[in-house]
């Protein structure tokens, strides 16, 4: 099943069957950037892929709504409302996946699988992440022409999409050129940068559904010292980190990526390990927050 619709202001897309599974995209990006991982997931799973409110397709969010993650869980819920589910799995990148932790507080999620994500810091975002993200957008913007061209080798991949990628040569010239222009396009951009970098993710230590958050090895945004708190989260939740991977891993290992998400979500792959939803249904919550947080990335 492959449909678009456009809901609350919001354009999403539905392909696969099964349970289904909300994909979200990090700042300056759109719901392509999961084009890699898709026909890995679609035969589990009824993917939802969103862009998220002044992304993409999508309208920017209400003025009374402030343009970050804790702004656009509600606008999310109303979405998985009028799609006719109580609740979905979730995943994204980067502000995707502080979204999904959002929406994880307001009851939403049957589980969270965040690669990269924001919101972990405290008391705001690295100044050095900022200063990126602000001089990736203003560089796409400033030098449009130039952009296929200098994008189209892999040399120039690797050098001007490293903040990004950890392996940006393996995105086709026409992807690059195509993530480039999104971020020049994006809607409200300084806006939402603002309106996230002085906010953080809170008091969610009380989500009882599987969480996984995943940082690449190759991670140049998000520090492991300032940006990946972790006493705002569950006790259960499983941390990982995935070899050979940047900020948006969808492109650096999207069998990786498809992988740990199944194992979130409870969906079965030949030689993985018992996924965390299965241990949710066989042991009580009590128990889970008796045990220690599981880092699974240094055995990988």
């Amino acid at each position: 099943m492959t449909a678009e619709a456009f809901v609350h202001g919001l354009s999403c897309e539905r392909i696969g069957d099964g349970e289904p599974l909300v994909l979200m995209h990090g700042t300056g990006s759109t719901r392509f950037a999961w084009r890699p991982v898709i026909p890995l997931l679609a035969h589990h799973h009824e993917l939802i892929l969103v862009d998220l409110p002044g992304h993409g397709d999508s309208e920017p969010p209400p003025p009374a709504v402030a343009p970050n993650p804790i702004g656009y869980a509600p606008l999310l819920a109303d979405l998985i409302d009028a799609l006719g589910f109580d609740d979905v799995h979730l995943a994204g990148f980067s502000i995707g996946g502080w979204t999904s932790l959002e929406l994880a507080k307001l009851g939403r999620a049957r589980s969270v699988t965040a690669f990269g994500s924001a919101g972990l810091w405290n008391p705001r975002s690295p100044r050095s992440s900022e200063l990126s993200l602000w001089l990736t957008r203003r560089g796409t913007r400033l030098f449009a022409p130039l952009v296929p061209y200098a994008l189209g080798t892999s040399a120039g991949r690797t050098i001007f999409l490293s903040q990004q990628f950890g392996r940006p040569w393996r995105l086709s010239a026409e992807d690059a050129t195509e993530a480039a222009r999104t971020m020049a396009a994006t809607k409200g951009f300084d806006e939402h940068l603002r309106a996230t970098n002085r906010a953080r993710f809170r008091d969610g230590g009380e989500i009882d559904v599987p969480v996984t958050i995943a940082f690449g090895d190759r991670e140049r945004l998000l520090s492991k010292r300032g940006a990946r708190r972790r006493d705002e989260l569950p006790p259960h939740t499983r941390w990982l980190e995935l070899p050979g991977c940047g900020h948006v891993p969808t492109w650096d290992d999207p069998a990786l990526v498809a992988r740990v998400i199944l194992e979130t979500t409870g969906a079965s792959l030949p030689g993985a390990r018992p996924s965390q939803a299965d241990e949710f249904r066989g042991a009580r919550r009590s128990d889970l927050r008796g045990r220690k947080t599981e880092s699974e990335g240094d055995r990988r």
